[in-house]
């Protein structure tokens, strides 16, 4: 259906780099002119050799899958007449050894809360029913083996 580009560039900056102490944070730029700062995770690679003010692989992972998910909510949303006035995500990732031994990032949770404006709003179920379609709609998620869980907070 498309093609999507993201351009990552590292420059050496005249570390050593055999000795495995140089610095991961690089820069991560989209079509559109987006740059975002990236780096190791500090839990992984340890610091100063990582940049815990940069994102990491892991955190734009979590993201992928919560933004995915919270796009295909709102369309269903707004298809089915409900108005949503907010939605925010406090997702969270996992990483952890998989059924081969290899590290993953096993479970991503998402955990969306959402308030809706206007006299019609969903029931529990109705809103159980618009999370699920938008986890099944959801081509991050369908593209991945890592368990996704969807746990709605509030109403």
């Amino acid at each position: 259906m498309g093609l999507y580009r993201a351009e990552v560039l590292w420059t050496r900056d005249g570390q050593d780099f055999l000795d495995n102490r140089y610095s991961r944070r690089h820069l991560l730029r989209f079509d559109g002119g987006v740059e975002l700062a990236g780096s190791s995770s500090p839990l992984v690679v340890p610091l100063p050799w990582s940049d815990a003010t940069a994102v990491d692989p892991e955190e734009l992972f979590v993201a992928a899958l919560a933004s995915c998910h919270m796009l295909w909510f709102l369309s269903i949303a707004a298809r089915r007449g409900f108005r949503v006035e907010r939605y925010a995500d406090a997702a969270s990732g996992v990483m952890a050894r998989d059924g081969s031994q290899r590290l993953a990032m096993t479970v991503v949770t998402l955990r969306p809360a959402v308030t809706f404006s206007d006299e019609r709003r969903p029931t529990r179920d109705e809103l159980l029913a618009m999370h699920h379609e938008a986890h099944e709609a959801c081509f991050i998620a369908n593209s991945v083996k890592t368990e996704v869980r969807c746990e709605p907070v509030g109403d």
